[in-house]
């Protein structure tokens, strides 16, 4: 008989809207093509899942891969290759390159470089300036973008709108939900006197619980007030996860591994300025506010904020050393381990990782296992036990905050529309196969 599928996947146990089960999934044309309980005859290739959980496709909505203007750290082949060798289906790329991503030029020129280099699905945000403002609700339309990214907060670059105006122009001019780095300018400005030369773990100090806060509660008046949609990334305070999940319509939130996994004073001493990031590592009590949130259905999306630097770069003496830690490759192992330890079912680590992403921004055609979406799988081992070294690390920086850690789940296969592009860590597909993620609210004619 002829092929029906290009490929199925045999055997596994399938996580997607509907439960758990053990069911088939027929791939063709680089779609779901079937679930259930298939013939192999069917199909040109037969992969056997036997004991592997098969997921929806895990997207990082948050990277930084630094390309143009700093390759020496990470390039978009670089860094993709990192989220496949992960189990990392598509990402979405920060602004905060050199040039900025602020014009139609900008983000057309990542496109291309990505179509040539990605070995993953990509998108990139737009960043908000004061120049560009006016601009936004037709740039955030364009092919590839994810929408806008604003900092109210200054981190990596020079991006910021601090003002409770210039915010409030960005959300009238926008259409979709809009992303925000938010930390209270104004506060942190006030607060620099606390930062100890040498002693990064006053970096947590400077940019205090109350200046996420402050922060956001002026993020959601506005959002309010202009009745625009706001996207919170790397929420990291009790307090913010508390006051968000009482502004659901209007607000959704992001949550970091980083965030829920390494705490103070731990994270400092041990790793020094490698612990060092924007916004910063805090205590045991607002970790436990976040997982206590996510517990209760409040986070929405889980991204690594993936933002490498040179050991070279980390090594400088605080504060002239930069915020930013790797984390693409390391986000399913991380968070497997916690499904693991009983602090989230696997269903929800698949809502935070696929199903959200899908609803936040809107992604046409995947965030699903279902009939006709993009066959883009990420298959998982939730028994394997591997130790994280800094030498699988594929990212150009070479390392992970979270080496030596010894976790229980790893990623075993990454296939992206239908290829397979990473399976038992072996890299089977070249750059360039990545393509732009498409969105429900930009979509183009065809």
């Amino acid at each position: 008989m002829s092929a029906r599928f290009d490929t199925i996947l045999k055997g596994g146990t399938i996580v997607n809207h509907d439960g758990v089960h053990q069911r088939d999934v027929g791939l063709a044309e680089g779609r779901i093509a079937a679930l259930g309980t298939l013939d192999p005859a069917a199909a040109g290739e037969v992969i056997d899942c036997t004991g592997l959980h098969v997921l929806p496709g895990v997207i990082d909505p948050h990277v930084h891969l630094r390309e143009p203007g700093a390759e020496h750290k990470e390039n978009l082949a670089s860094g993709s290759l990192s989220a496949v060798m992960g189990g990392v289906t598509a990402f979405f790329e920060m602004p905060n390159t050199k040039p900025e991503t602020t014009t139609e030029e900008a983000l057309a020129d990542k496109v291309a470089r990505a179509t040539a280099s990605a070995y993953c699905d990509f998108a990139f945000y737009v960043g908000a300036t004061r120049e560009n403002t006016d601009e936004l609700g037709r740039l955030e339309r364009l092919p590839g973008c994810c929408g806008v990214k604003v900092f109210m907060g200054a981190s990596t670059g020079d991006l910021l709108i601090e003002d409770d105006a210039g915010v409030e122009a960005v959300l009238r001019t926008t259409a979709r939900r809009v992303s925000f780095h938010s930390e209270d300018e104004y506060r942190l400005n006030a607060r620099k006197s606390l930062q100890r030369p040498g002693d990064p773990s006053s970096h947590s100090d400077w940019r205090d619980v109350e200046a996420a806060v402050l922060g956001t509660e002026r993020l959601v008046r506005l959002a309010r007030m202009t009745g625009k949609r706001i996207h919170v990334l790397h929420v990291t305070t009790a307090p913010e996860m508390l006051f968000l999940s009482q502004h659901r319509d209007v607000a959704t939130i992001e949550v970091t591994p980083q965030h829920l996994t390494l705490t103070l004073p731990d994270a400092y001493e041990v790793l020094g300025t490698k612990a060092q990031m924007n916004p910063p590592l805090r205590d045991r009590t607002q970790m436990e506010g976040l997982w206590l949130g996510l517990s209760q259905g409040a986070a929405d999306t889980l991204g690594s904020d993936h933002a490498p630097h040179t050991l070279e770069e980390k090594a400088k003496s605080y504060p002239s050393s930069p915020s930013g830690m790797p984390g693409v490759q390391t986000l399913v192992p991380v968070m497997l381990d916690h499904v693991n330890a009983g602090r989230l079912t696997l269903e929800r680590f698949v809502d935070l990782t696929a199903h959200g992403p899908q609803r936040v921004y809107g992604i046409a055609n995947k965030g699903r296992l279902a009939l006709g979406y993009d066959a883009d799988i990420t298959v998982v081992d939730l028994k394997r036990r591997r130790t994280i070294t800094d030498d699988w690390i594929q990212s150009r920086c070479g390392w992970t905050p979270f080496v030596g850690r010894t976790v229980t789940g790893w990623p075993v296969g990454t296939i992206i529309r239908g290829q397979r592009v990473m399976w038992e860590g072996e890299l089977l597909a070249a750059g360039g196969l990545g393509r732009p993620v498409r969105f429900q609210e930009a979509l183009q004619p065809s």
